[in-house]
């Protein structure tokens, strides 16, 4: 299974210790689950976590560089970009999951949730992903 996770979810994840660190951390140590990134989601993914406002301790920073490198799967930047009129900032996750054939997209963007783009991918929440996976 092929799993993309928006920067606002692992932020979330590196914030507190709840539901998003939760299923981040269900999503890096499934064998069977691949976590999808590109080169521009991982440069987004350290910019956001290394914001001043978070104030984020580097020893955490360091835990979930780690963990970003360790278990996501890069699959190269995407041909194609669409067009997203909703909130450029996503395209770049649209574009992957396309490319990836992604199962699922994990968020909590309104725009990504509401989109109508026709796309295969599952465009859910942390919650709706751990009902549907049983993590707690």
């Amino acid at each position: 299974m092929n799993v993309l996770i928006d920067t606002n979810v692992l932020l979330s994840a590196a914030l507190r210790d709840n539901l998003p660190e939760r299923v981040v951390l269900y999503v890096a140590g499934g064998d069977a689950i691949r976590r999808i990134v590109t080169p521009e989601i991982l440069k987004e993914y350290t910019e956001v976590l290394r914001r001043p406002k978070f104030r984020l301790a580097e020893q955490t920073l360091e835990r979930w560089a780690e963990l970003l490198a360790m278990r996501s799967v890069d699959i190269g930047s995407p041909p194609y970009v669409p067009e997203f009129r909703r909130d450029p900032k996503d395209a770049p996750f649209l574009a992957a999951a396309i490319m990836a054939r992604a199962d699922y997209l994990i968020t909590g963007d309104l725009d990504l949730l509401q989109t109508n783009e026709p796309i295969a991918t599952r465009i859910v929440t942390v919650a709706k992903f751990a009902t549907d996976f049983q993590i707690q």
